[in-house]
């Protein structure tokens, strides 16, 4: 797998050729994936913005996602991560978007949803998709591994070939 810091480059890369920007709605990550972004010089032609929505209530008033999807499903599920991506778009200049939501630990975990489970989704010209993931380790590990999925998730959901 590559560095984080290769992903973002490749992204930058694919985003500044195209004249293209991202959008990131993160939970459980808690702003990291937008700092991985903006270490990168030049980062404003391709980072459009960071939504940090780690409250529900963030959730709702930042990205729109509906209060009762998060009542039906939980913050950390599949509706509420296609809706925070689709919401970073909405509340956004960005053309592609992504989103985290999880439970990172050590607490909080659930026999549905254990410590490392986390839900990415990507919004993309094709429509948004999300996938369930569940990463091993302690929070830092866990929020890392977040990390380098979101964006090679990013990658092959949206291919810089072309």
């Amino acid at each position: 797998m590559p560095t984080t810091h290769q992903l973002v480059k490749t992204i930058a890369a694919a985003l500044t050729s195209r004249g293209l920007m991202l959008a990131t709605a993160e939970s459980c990550t808690g702003g990291l994936i937008a700092a991985e972004c903006t270490n990168v010089s030049g980062s404003s032609d391709w980072f459009e913005r960071g939504f940090v929505t780690y409250s529900n209530a963030a959730k709702t008033e930042l990205l729109s996602v509906p209060a009762t999807l998060i009542e039906q499903h939980g913050a950390v599920s599949e509706p509420v991560a296609r809706a925070m991506a689709a919401g970073a778009l909405l509340h956004s200049r960005a053309h592609l978007g992504l989103s985290v939501t999880g439970v990172a630990g050590p607490n909080g975990g659930s026999g549905d949803k254990p410590v490392g489970t986390v839900w990415l989704a990507w919004a993309t010209p094709a429509g948004v998709t999300a996938e369930c993931f569940h990463f091993s380790g302690d929070r830092a590990a866990v929020r890392q591994a977040t990390v380098v999925q979101a964006l090679a998730g990013l990658l092959e959901r949206w291919p810089p070939a072309g």
